[in-house]
This record gives C-alpha cells, structure tokens and sequence, in this order.
C-alpha cells in the first residue's frame, strides 16, 4: 500500500523537457515516465515560457543550446519572475564546458546533465532536486508569544530577534506552556508532558525550570506567570 502511494505522488509530478532536438525529448519523456512522472515536450523555449501560464510545472529539464532564446536566459527570465522562480531547472549541455556550467548553477538552475547522458542517471537527478525542493520547501514550525519566537524544527528561541540559548528542558517547558496558552498547568501535568511514565524527579523541579528559563527570556520572562498553589501559565 506503502509503494502503491509514492508512485501515486510520483504521477503528480509534472516534468517539462525543453529541447531543440526530437530524439533527445522523446528519450527524456520516454524515460521519465517508466520512473513515473508525467511529461511535457516543448521544442523551444518560447513556447514554454507561453505555456507556464496555463500550466506550471514541478520541474523543468532544460537545454541549453538552443535556437531563439537558450537555455541560459531562459532561467534568467524564469528567476526574475516570482511565479515561477521557485519551479527547479536541471540543465542540458551537450558541452562539457566547466565555465557554462558554473554560469548556470550561478543564475540559479539546481543541476546539470551533460550529453551524452544516462537516462536512468537523469531520472535519479530529477527525483533528487524534487526531494531536495520538498525540503526546503516545508515550512518551520513557528510559535509565536509576543516577542518570544519559537522555531521548532531548528530547536531555537528568539526574543526580539536575538537567539536565547535553553536547556533541552527549558525549550520544552516554554512550548508546553505555549501550547497551552492562557490555561493554567500544574507542575505535575508539566512533569507528565515532559516526562510522561518515565518521570524520576519532584514537581519542585519545575519551579528551578521555570526560574531559569524567565532569567533568560529577560523582560519576555514576566509572560510566565505563577498561580500560587496552583501551577504555571502563559498570558
């Protein structure tokens, strides 16, 4: 079932191939679509740029020699355009120049292939850069608490744009709090958050936490305030 939805995910994913020649776009098409993507052929880059409109694509398989308007001002354009700076471009180059490789990967294509080239090889790049693309595409967990920023995937906090560096534990008590906003939690429900079955130290604990943590968070700390005999809250 596992397998069954990658492949799925694969299908969704449209490549357009940009090249002058048409052996080399039935090739590219023919074999990418054994790897399960969908394709589409332009034979010249004008057409492609007309055609993003319509329909962009997850990737773009670019030549770079072309008649009209090449491959390298081709990316150009595209970068320049905010609607599709973001599609990744795998250069073609029948050249095995150092200098037009550089260039490319400077003007923001994100790989390159040199002819003769190895299907299977290309194949392998294109599901790289988009898994590469996914990535960088997520985006970061982000809490927010006033002037407290919270990164969760980079396990940073921030107050007023200037990094605070928490204990493991410290970070967790301010997000339990956060998640938790203007409810008030006792120590042993922080202590069960924590540590769950697994907890060995006395709810007194948390009170040494919880006052190192407002040294750190300086002014920002007094958002930690304590229910006298009852627990902790955010506000």
């Amino acid at each position: 079932m596992v397998n069954k939805k990658r492949r799925f995910d694969k299908m969704e994913k449209l490549i357009a191939i940009v090249d002058d020649e048409d052996d080399i776009r039935e090739l590219v098409s023919v074999n990418l679509k054994k790897a399960g993507f969908k394709t589409k052929e332009f034979s010249d880059a004008d057409s492609l740029i007309k055609s993003l409109s319509k329909s962009a694509p997850d990737l773009i398989i670019l030549d770079i020699m072309m008649p009209g308007t090449d491959g390298i001002e081709t990316v150009k354009i595209l970068k320049k355009d905010d609607r599709y700076s973001s599609i990744p471009v795998i250069m073609l180059t029948a050249k095995n120049d150092e200098p037009e490789k550089v260039v490319g990967l400077e003007i923001g294509a994100d790989d390159y292939v040199t002819k003769p080239f190895s299907p299977r090889e290309l194949a392998a790049r294109v599901k790289a850069v988009l898994r590469r693309k996914a990535k960088t595409g997520e985006k970061s967990e982000i809490v927010e608490l006033g002037s407290i920023i919270m990164d969760m995937d980079k396990h940073e906090v921030s107050v007023k744009g200037k990094k605070i560096e928490l204990t493991a534990t410290e970070f967790n008590i301010l997000h339990i709090l956060a998640m938790k906003r203007e409810r008030v939690l006792s120590r042993e429900q922080i202590l069960d958050n924590l540590w769950g079955s697994e907890k060995t130290v006395v709810d007194r604990t948390i009170d040494v936490h919880i006052k190192h943590l407002r040294t750190k968070l300086g002014p920002a700390g007094k958002m930690i305030r304590n229910i006298r005999g009852v627990g902790y809250k955010i506000e």
